[in-house]
């Protein structure tokens, strides 16, 4: 297997190919996006890179859902450019998956399409739901709390508004 990784902060690791993003497009036969959301890739996984991809591409998302344009995801399933996908993260799933369906409808038309692919795998994210994760959050938030009191202000600080 042949390792292709697009990044702005190359680390040199042996056995793996620099390349840039659409030479990723082309040559993947997975993809997998492991990369924060931020307004300059937001949904990079739309119907221009989609046209981009090897025929049969299958796409992992286990990193942030508006990575991918879920409408151009439901386009390339269905005219099979896209041979299956694996979501651990949903562009819309904020309540989703905290919710208990079973007596009711799930509005959301988008995933109910995704749900009806048999070459689709969608898992509710619960990747900081470990204990190790779990506790590392405690102990930040003990520490900026901590902080906080004794300087004023803390390291993680978020400061919203216009101040």
């Amino acid at each position: 297997m042949k390792i292709l990784v697009n990044t702005p902060h190359p680390q040199g690791l042996p056995d793996v190919e620099y390349v840039g993003l659409d030479e990723l497009y082309a040559r993947s036969d997975v993809i997998q996006l492991h990369c924060p959301l931020t307004k300059d890739n937001r949904h990079m996984i739309n119907d221009d890179a989609i046209a981009k991809m090897k025929p049969g591409v299958v796409i992992v998302n286990t990193a942030r859902g508006g990575l991918i344009d879920t409408q151009a995801l439901i386009r390339g399933l269905l005219s099979r450019k896209i041979r299956g996908a694996g979501l651990d993260v949903y562009e819309n799933e904020a309540g989703t998956f905290t919710v208990d369906y079973t007596e009711d409808i799930l509005a959301d038309e988008q995933l109910q399409v995704l749900l009806g692919f048999p070459n689709v795998v969608i898992t509710a994210h619960q990747a900081y739901f470990t204990s190790e994760s779990l506790n590392n959050i405690c102990d930040t938030t003990m520490k900026n709390i901590k902080e906080f009191f004794e300087k004023g202000s803390c390291v993680n600080m978020i400061r919203g508004g216009k101040n």
